[in-house]
C-alpha cells in the first residue's frame, strides 16, 4: 500500500468514525434508510454473526483480525476465546484505540498497527484470517489477498466479506461517486466471478454467497 494510499484511508476513517459503528450496527433509523435505500437492506449485524459462527466458541488456535476496525462485531467473540491467539491489525490508530476499548486489555489479544500489504506475521503461522469490510478499502487488493493468504496454514481458513461491484446500481453509484472520492472506499472493485478466479486462485476450497452488493465467503488453504 502507498504511503498516499495509506494516508487516504487513515483520514477518511478519522473524518467518519462517528458514524462508522452506526451504518455498520444499523443503530439509528437513518442508518437503516441507508442501508435499505443504498445497500438493498442487507444486515451486515447478520453477516458478521455468520461469519464468526465457523468460528467454534472453543477455538484454540491463531487467528488475524484484518483490518479489524473497532471490533463493533468482533469483541464479544475474541473476549470468549480464552484459550485463541488473536492479533487484530488495522492501518487507523482511531479504529484500533476504539477497539482497545471494547477489548479490555485481554491477555491473548494483541492489538497491532500495520498494512495489510507487509503483514507482520510469519508465512503459515495463522489458523483463521477474518476480514470483515475490509477488501473495498485496500488500495492493493491483490498484494492483500496474496498476503493474508501466505500466512495462513495448510488448511486454515479464510473468512470474509466486501463490496463487489456489478449487483445493484445504486449501490455501485453510490460508491463510484461519493464513498471512493472521499476514501472510504478504493478502486478497483472485483464483480462476483473475478473473486471467485482470484479466490480459486490461493484456495483448494472456496465457498461464495452473495447478499445483494456484500460477498461473503469461507475458503480453506
Amino acid at each position: 500500500m502507498s504511503k498516499i494510499g495509506e494516508d487516504k484511508i487513515s483520514n477518511a476513517y478519522h473524518d467518519s468514525k462517528n458514524i462508522y459503528n452506526g451504518v455498520l450496527t444499523q443503530g439509528n433509523i437513518f442508518a437503516r434508510a441507508y442501508i435499505k435505500f443504498f445497500w438493498g437492506g442487507t444486515d451486515d449485524v447478520a453477516i458478521a454473526q455468520k461469519l464468526l459462527s465457523f468460528i467454534p466458541d472453543d477455538f484454540s488456535g491463531t487467528i488475524l483480525d484484518v483490518p479489524c476496525g473497532t471490533t463493533v462485531f468482533t469483541a464479544e467473540k475474541w473476549l470468549r476465546l480464552k484459550n485463541a491467539k488473536i492479533t487484530c491489525l488495522d492501518y487507523s490508530a482511531d479504529m484500533l484505540q476504539q477497539a482497545r476499548q471494547r477489548l479490555d486489555g485481554a491477555a491473548h489479544i494483541t492489538l497491532t498497527q500495520g498494512d495489510v500489504g507487509q503483514l507482520p506475521l510469519e508465512n503459515q503461522s495463522v489458523d483463521v484470517v477474518m476480514s470483515m469490510n475490509g477488501f473495498h478499502a485496500f488500495p492493493d487488493k491483490l498484494k492483500a489477498f496474496d498476503e493474508t493468504c501466505c500466512v495462513l496454514r495448510p488448511g486454515g481458513k479464510f473468512i470474509a466479506c466486501f463490496y463487489i461491484r456489478g449487483k445493484l446500481r445504486r449501490t455501485d453509484w453510490l460508491v463510484r461517486r461519493i464513498l471512493a472520492p472521499k476514501g472510504w472506499f478504493t478502486a478497483p472493485f472485483h464483480t462476483e466471478t473475478e473473486i471467485g478466479e482470484i479466490l480459486s486462485a490461493r484456495y483448494s476450497k472456496v465457498e461464495i454467497h452473495t447478499d445483494n452488493a456484500i460477498l461473503w465467503c469461507v475458503c480453506e488453504k
